[in-house]
């Protein structure tokens, strides 16, 4: 009996050491497994949504913390890039206010104090503004969003920084200087005119020594905090050949994902530039279609200007809304009012890659202040489970592909003014879109055959020259 006792004891006393030794290898192993990413690649941007987070405005907090609670969240709308707009320390000198005027002109106190100023009036390129809380929390962002499988972007301003850089004391010939020798702000290169922001000051892109260290800031994001890629402010205003000179440098470090906030087909031209640029052209006709300025007719010519003006190769970005627009020139329901679905659809269906900007998933329907505390709503409804579906599609449909081997896209005669209707094919899959641009009721015939879904209701759809009826605004998304 006390042999057997003694016999039980040891063999539980080998059993529990052996699992002691297990556990921590078991533990690490899944630990690392979790925390990889694969680089950023071509594939992957097929099949993207990108989503642009307004820290600031996102949550009450405004902070990096609160913010990436969410990101699992974003996963399930099918995000695949998130843009992070401005993360720097904002400049306080000429810091701007609502309403466009400085801040420290304000002579209440308290209101003065609500001025946050613009993101865009950078201080330092290294650090993190404290508003939204530490690097620590930062690096939280970078880490939970790879353990989801998303890719994190920064926004980078390379045409300006704020008053309070250390530039401004240290190195004034990093700025254009007018005949006096004082640092001036952004102006239109066409008339000399300032551009009206006043808050920046602008970089001399002559100086060689000014673009080494604009690289070696964007180059310390890349290999010490993880980040995979940039969206460049006006890189429009920016020399062509800074970018020949600094995207290829920076590419040298890892693969990483760029994006130009301007419509220039150069800044795409070549290997190792840009992987894509705005849609404007087509933002702006989806504006005018949406407010009955023009018909169907206004897309056509689009596409058309597209394929006469990009490689193919080139990705373009689809949005119905960004920080600008929401600020500056309304809300989503002022710009397209019953037209909104239908031309959120078409901005995932047409060829590019759709962007949801913070607020838009929760039907987000007033302008966000831009230098000074706001929120967006956090209530999900029907925008929310429309983007959850179009995000579903476009990341598993090859005939939703849209970055480098696009599917193809082919538009479909309606007869009809304000119908549009066209096809994207690849692999075996196609996906077809019908939307009415019009307030009226419209019957069009559709020249196919074939069984079809329509993949927002669910039901089923047979196809044999039939004629559809759409009400106004009406739309159908049907796959094969």
């Amino acid at each position: 009996m006390k042999k057997t006792a003694i016999l039980l004891i040891a063999i539980l006393s080998l059993v529990s050491c052996k699992k002691e030794k297990e556990t921590p290898i078991i533990e690490e192993t899944t630990t690392e497994e979790v925390v990889q990413i694969q680089p950023i690649n071509d594939d992957i941007l097929e099949t993207a949504v990108i989503y642009e987070a307004n820290i600031r405005q996102y949550s009450e907090e405004g902070s990096f913390n609160a913010f990436t609670k969410d990101i699992p969240q974003l996963k399930q709308l099918g995000v695949k890039v998130i843009w992070l707009m401005p993360i720097f320390p904002i400049s306080e000198t000429k810091r701007k206010a609502t309403g466009g005027d400085f801040a420290h002109l304000i002579e209440d106190e308290a209101e003065r104090a609500k001025m946050l100023g613009s993101y865009y009036a950078v201080t330092d390129y290294t650090k993190v503004n404290p508003e939204f809380g530490n690097i620590d929390d930062f690096r939280e962002l970078v880490k939970t969003a790879h353990n989801n499988g998303i890719y994190v972007i920064l926004d980078w301003v390379p045409n300006h920084t704020g008053w309070d850089h250390i530039w401004i004391k240290e190195k004034p010939d990093y700025y254009t200087q007018n005949e006096k020798g004082e640092i001036i702000d952004p102006t239109n290169p066409e008339t000399g005119e300032s551009w009206g922001w006043a808050d920046v000051a602008d970089l001399n892109y002559d100086n060689q020594e000014m673009r080494k260290e604009m690289i070696e800031d964007m180059k310390y994001w890349i290999t010490e905090e993880g980040v995979d890629g940039f969206r460049c402010d006006v890189a429009g205003a920016v020399p062509q050949d800074f970018w020949e000179q600094a995207i290829p440098e920076l590419r040298k470090q890892k693969d990483i994902f760029m994006l130009a906030e301007a419509w220039e087909p150069e800044l795409m031209k070549g290997k190792g530039l840009f992987d894509m640029a705005y849609g404007w052209g087509t933002h702006h006709r989806m504006n005018e279609m949406a407010q009955g300025k023009d018909d169907v007719s206004a897309w056509d010519n689009r596409m058309k200007e597209i394929s006469e003006q990009y490689e193919a190769d080139d990705i373009l970005m689809n949005f119905i809304t960004n920080h600008d627009e929401n600020s500056w020139n309304g809300t989503i329901e002022e710009r397209m009012g019953k037209a909104a679905d239908a031309m959120l659809a078409l901005s995932y269906v047409a060829p590019g890659m759709p962007l949801i900007y913070s607020g838009q998933e929760y039907g987000l329907n007033h302008r966000l202040k831009f230098f000074e505390k706001d929120q967006i709503p956090k209530t999900k409804g029907n925008v929310w489970n429309l983007l959850e579906k179009l995000g579903t599609l476009k990341n598993s449909n090859p005939a939703l592909n849209g970055g480098k081997q696009a599917a193809s896209y082919v538009r479909i005669d309606t007869n009809n003014d304000y119908v549009l209707a066209f096809k994207r094919s690849k692999d075996g899959k196609e996906v077809l879109y019908i939307g009415n641009f019009s307030n009226e009721k419209q019957n069009v015939t559709i020249p196919l055959k074939g069984s079809f879904t329509e993949y927002i209701t669910n039901s089923k759809l047979e196809l044999n020259n039939s004629t559809i009826n759409l009400e106004p605004w009406g739309y159908k998304v049907l796959i094969n």
